[in-house]
């Protein structure tokens, strides 16, 4: 959370546009923990973990997350959330199992093609979106970004990575102990246990946001 805090209100000092923050640096808030865990499992070249772990988190993030949320209120999705998003979401799915399949590893070059994802959820969001909605959502997420101190984002920031770096190595560290005490394997291990934890925040977040 400060990490976020801080990096937004560097971004709204530098006239960074709303949007750009809200799809990238607070979209990908809530899934730095699944980032420091999988960065920290491979590190240590426990591949499986690293893998597992994001499969298992968009798995439950898509029924179990969506599905909570659904118990408090019905959950409308747009058009443009159909025709772009979905689609979009779909197709990484099946790049990552082409791509593994392939040679059966996931090489810099793969890495390379999903990050272009996030580039072109940009640039449909930017051209999708016409100038009267873009002035509500810069009135919404402006309420929401609070212009910090320089100092104070600085702390937050170089907090807030150490923090996640920390908690990523106490996570991959517990979980290979636990998979080792108990003769499981690490793809287990990142398909429950782990992916389920580093899930939470979307659950949380997500679960307040439905009964509001």
């Amino acid at each position: 959370d400060f990490f976020v805090d801080g990096s937004s209100s560097v971004a709204k000092r530098l006239k960074v546009p709303s949007m750009i923050i809200g799809l990238t640096i607070v979209a990908m808030g809530t899934s730095l923990p699944e980032c420091a865990v999988s960065v920290t499992a491979s590190l240590n070249n426990n591949n499986a973990l690293a893998v597992s772990n994001v499969i298992g988190s968009n798995i439950f993030n898509l029924m179990v997350v969506c599905g909570v949320c659904a118990l408090f209120t019905p959950l409308a999705v747009s058009k443009d959330t159909l025709k772009k998003e979905f689609p979009f979401s779909i197709i990484c799915a099946i790049l990552l199992a082409a791509l593994g399949a392939v040679g059966m590893t996931l090489g810099r070059i793969d890495g390379i093609v999903f990050a272009v994802y996030l580039c072109l959820m940009i640039v449909s969001a930017k051209n999708a979106r016409n100038e009267a909605l873009n002035k509500e959502l810069e009135e919404e997420v402006d309420e929401e970004i609070k212009i910090l101190p320089v100092w104070q984002c600085i702390v937050y920031i170089i907090g807030g990575a150490v923090a996640i770096k920390f908690g990523g190595d106490f996570v991959v560290d517990g979980a290979s102990t636990i998979a080792t005490g108990f003769g499981i394997s690490q793809n287990l291990i990142g398909l429950t246990i782990v992916a389920l934890g580093t899930s939470l925040p979307e659950l949380v977040t997500s679960i307040v946001a439905a009964k509001k």
